[in-house]
């Protein structure tokens, strides 16, 4: 039986694997030992999995697959990120950072290969989608970047968002279900309080998470705060326009009682003028945000985008700040290694 045939064992339930290994005629206990391997241990494959028995760790590797991520490349920026270029089983290859600051060590992580959203400013938009990351291939990232943050800076993880390539909504189950395995007392053991999912803005999906009750915090990637600005530079907006957002995030914290974050990366002649600053506003106090995260611009090849003047971006802070919306201004990190928001786009 190829790889492709079997089935990957990190997609089974410790419940299922109880009434597998009963089945074959082991110990219960040995359906523990198996999924403690793969979550907590974090086997690369089954032979890492020592207290076994040498002819178990044979069947299991006839049985089943275990298709962990591996890492193709690694880039290390003069700011202390960590770049990982990961690849699949299928050959496929995936960005993910680490971003580290004196309070927090953060893992930016990918949902999909590639994505399908063409947002102009995003150099991932650039690129073809190819498949969506399963739930553990999500997993993974979050395991290898928190074992890179012990040792480069002896600290666990404190924050991980979904960041990176892709769009997290667009890839729903295995998104939801890498969170409940990150945050699972059998997994990672991080906080969901911890973990912000961000969206380019699908209006029916932010209703679902409301629905299903998520307890992450949900980021908005806005950008501009006008339906003609916006679909000038994320066609997502064509059919999610600002009013279906406005309405999904609303009827989100009625359900959830859980702000949003707005995120908003400032352009040259383009959404950084006193206007565009009144629009945000306006937006802001219809939509139950906390914050608003102004981002510096990182520069792409293949975008006409540039970064305004540090004078445009104080004044745009200011009239900001004068009308009492809480912002914040993010410098990028790892620029010099193509890391920064925006950037990702498997150039290694």
């Amino acid at each position: 039986m190829n790889q492709l045939e079997k089935k990957n064992i990190r997609h089974f339930t410790l419940a299922a694997l109880e009434d597998y290994f009963l089945e074959i005629g082991e110990k219960k206990f040995r359906a523990k030992q198996v999924h403690e391997w793969i979550w907590q241990k974090y086997a690369r494959s089954f032979d890492d999995m020592s207290n076994l028995g040498k002819e178990l760790r044979a069947h299991l590797a006839q049985s089943f697959s275990l298709p962990a991520l591996s890492i193709d490349a690694v880039q290390n920026s003069i700011d202390g990120t960590i770049k990982s270029r990961f690849r699949t089983f299928d050959q496929h290859l995936v960005e993910g950072v680490l971003i580290p600051t004196e309070e927090r060590k953060t893992a930016c992580v990918s949902s999909q290969i590639g994505c399908s959203l063409t947002c102009k400013f995003c150099a991932t938009g650039y690129m073809e989608r190819k498949r969506n990351l399963t739930f553990d291939e999500i997993y993974d990232q979050v395991a290898i970047i928190n074992k890179q943050s012990l040792d480069t800076y002896q600290q666990k993880l404190t924050n991980i968002v979904f960041m990176g390539m892709g769009e997290p909504l667009l890839n729903y189950a295995n998104m939801m279900k890498a969170v409940e395995r990150i945050s699972a007392e059998d997994g990672l053991g991080m906080s969901p309080k911890r973990i912000t999912v961000s969206t380019a803005g699908v209006a029916k999906m932010i209703t679902k998470l409301a629905d299903d009750g998520a307890k992450f915090k949900l980021a908005l990637s806005l950008h501009a705060a006008n339906d003609k600005k916006r679909n000038e530079i994320m066609p997502i907006n064509e059919t999610n326009n600002i009013e279906a957002l406005t309405d999904a995030l609303n009827y989100y914290y009625k359900k959830t009682k859980q702000h949003v974050t707005f995120e908003y990366i400032l352009f040259q002649n383009f959404n950084e003028s006193i206007k565009d600053a009144e629009e945000l506003v306006k937006l802001y106090r219809r939509v139950p945000a906390d914050l608003v995260n102004i981002i510096e611009y990182n520069p792409i090849d293949m975008s006409k985008f540039a970064k305004p003047s540090e004078e445009k971006v104080d004044e745009f802070m200011h009239y900001l700040e004068k009308n009492k919306v809480n912002a914040r201004l993010r410098r990028s990190r790892g620029k010099d290694i193509d890391a920064a928001c925006g950037q990702l786009a498997n150039k290694g």
